[in-house]
Order: C-alpha cells, then structure tokens, then sequence
C-alpha cells in the first residue's frame, strides 16, 4: 500500500464515526432497556476490526475527483464509514445463512444471541431467537448504513446522487447472494454461475460501487464513473477470488475461521467449480459429495489436496493476477487525480495480495 497515505489515520478515524454514530443511536434506544443494549452491543462488535477496503475506495474514489479534499475530513469519513454498515449487515445475515459459527475469531451474531437464550433458560428455540436476532440486527445496520451516509454533511445534490448508486448496491448485493444461496441449494455451479455469484455477491459492492459512491460525492460524471468500472469490477473480481482460495487455504490463525470454512459450508465458488471440471471423475465425486457436510481435519486436508492436483488453485492464482493487471491498466487509463491513482494502485495490490 502507498507509504504516503495514513492508512492506519484513515482506519482509526472510519472506526471513530462509527463510534460516534452508534453513541448517538444508543442515546436514541436507551429507553427500549436491557434488551435493546445487547442489539447495540452486537452492532459495536460487528462494526469492530476489520480491513475497511470498502471505506478506503470509497474515500479515494471521492479523492481521485475532488483532490483538493482534506484526507481525513468528518463528512467525508461518515460517509465512507456509511460503507462498513453496510458491510457490516451483509456479514451477520451470511454468517446466519451460511451457519458460521465465528466471524473475525468472534462467535459469530447468531451464535452469541443462542448461546444468551440457552444461559437465560428462556422459553422456545435458542436457535430461532439467534435466527431472528442475526435477522434485525442485519436489517439494522443495513437502516444505519443508510441514515449515516444521508447525514454524512455533503450537499443535498451530492448525497442525492451517492443514495442513487447506494440503492443499485444494496439491490444487486441481496439479489446476488439469493443466487448463491439458490446454486448451493441445487448443489451444482459451472465457473460462469459461480463468477456470476461472486460478481453481484461480493465484487461490485466491495470495490466498484465504493468508488462509485465516493465519486459521486465528488460530482463525478457517468463518464467518470464508467472509467472507475473499468478498474473496480476486475479488481472486485480478484479481491474476492482471493478471498475463495483463503476460504480453503487460508490459516485459522489469520482468518479467524475454521480451516476450510468454504468447504464445510458448501459454497460453489469458481475455485470449487475449478476444481470439480478438472479433478478425476473419482476426485470429483469425493469433492462434490463432501461439500456442505462436517469434515474432519484430515478431510479437509484431502480436499485441498484435490483442488490443488486439479489444478484449479493454480487457476484461480492466474485468474487473479490477469484481473489485477487489467485494473491496473484501466486505472492508469483512468482521468483522476495522480495522487490518488498512486493510492488506489497500493490499493490494488492490498486487496488482491492479501493473507486475510
């Protein structure tokens, strides 16, 4: 990443608006009591760590436009951190969906409100009390991410035209993991299906509207925002192709989820339909079969060995270096502002060389 920029300012000052926003929503449901602190205190954990990849495009989507702002001004840290709700959101409701027992090395939401209604002895279901907590508590943030980035403190115009693509994000962010949870449920995924999920999933909205958003806040023109495409969706690509091959390969340590979590959830990624098209039919069969079902350190150790004999690991390494370098072509391409093409190229490299 660019040694000129203060990555570690810029995440501690994204971590204090979300602070500060959450200070202001607990003063708001104080008078909800006890049950309503837990929700807040959930949505603190949720919105705590992380590698604010979303912000940080966000922010020098804004600045590859408007390169005469301040790095750290309020408004435009607000809104950046307006992202990382929204992040925030789709995390809990995946963990659920997905059946994830931890997020960051953290029980994830779910897990937390079944384990509080199993201590508690309540009536009915600890595991449908975490189901509809993990629910609102998505929904929530998600209401947040949107009243945050509306109060920001841009101009009326800009925000208006921020809300616009914000929209257009959080639709084809729900649309795209109603695909993913439909081509699991069906259990079978091509490598065009699976880009497809990982496109509208995760891709856009990790990289592409983010810088949308922030340019937009710039008064960017369509034509501008058409140039930030050109280097957000491959890298969005690339970013989450990295994140399928840590879902395999990555260490628990540094993840904070079990080793192989992708493969125990059952998630049809390209690395999987990679590795499905070209494994021996007997390996193929072992894979398929395997995914989504309790598996066994050793067994886990046995699929990876599979992905990588069929080659479908060296693939998706090769995927990602040919995306990154089609990003960076685009972004030297690019009409923006020196300074931060320089950042977005660290950036670029961050999000794609990464170990978690």
């Amino acid at each position: 990443m660019s040694t000129t920029w203060d990555a570690d300012g810029f995440r501690s000052s994204v971590q204090g608006a979300l602070d500060d926003f959450l200070d202001a929503q607990r003063a708001l449901l104080t008078p909800l009591g006890a049950d309503a602190e837990r929700l807040l205190e959930l949505a603190r954990a949720s919105v705590t760590g992380g590698k604010r990849f979303r912000a940080a495009f966000c922010h020098w989507g804004h600045r590859a436009f408007a390169p005469g702002t301040h790095e750290h001004s309020a408004a435009l840290v607000r809104a950046c951190s307006s992202l990382e709700l929204l992040h925030a959101s789709a995390l809990v409701h995946d963990d659920f969906m997905d059946a994830s027992d931890t997020r960051r090395g953290r029980p994830s939401t779910h897990r937390v409100l079944e384990a509080q209604h199993r201590e508690a002895a309540w009536r009915g279901s600890p595991e449908q009390y975490g189901a509809a907590g993990a629910i609102l508590l998505g929904d929530l943030l998600q209401a947040w991410a949107d009243e945050m980035l509306r109060g920001s403190g841009f101009p009326v115009e800009r925000v208006l035209a921020a809300l616009r693509l914000f929209d257009i994000t959080r639709s084809e962010v729900i649309a795209g993991q109603f695909l993913d949870v439909s081509v699991q449920a069906r259990g079978v995924a091509d490598v065009e299906t699976a880009m497809t999920v990982l496109r509208y999933k995760s891709a856009k909205y990790s990289i592409e509207r983010p810088l949308h958003i922030g340019a937009a806040l710039a008064g960017a023109s369509e034509g501008d925002l058409e140039a930030l495409s050109a280097f957000g969706l491959p890298l969005g690509e690339a970013f989450q192709l990295r994140d399928d091959l840590l879902g395999v390969f990555g260490d628990p340590a540094t993840t904070g989820k079990p080793a192989g979590d992708d493969l125990v959830e059952g998630k049809r990624t390209v690395l999987v339909a990679q590795a499905l098209a070209g494994a021996t039919d007997a390996d193929a069969e072992l894979l398929d079969h395997s995914l989504g079902r309790p598996l066994s350190e050793a067994a886990v150790d046995r699929l990876r060995l599979i992905i990588t004999e069929s080659g479908a690991a060296a693939r998706v390494e090769q995927m990602i270096t040919e995306l990154a370098a089609q990003a960076v072509v685009a972004l030297e391409a690019a009409p923006i502002d020196a300074y931060a093409r320089d950042v977005l190229r660290g950036l670029a490299d961050a999000a794609t060389q990464r170990t978690v």
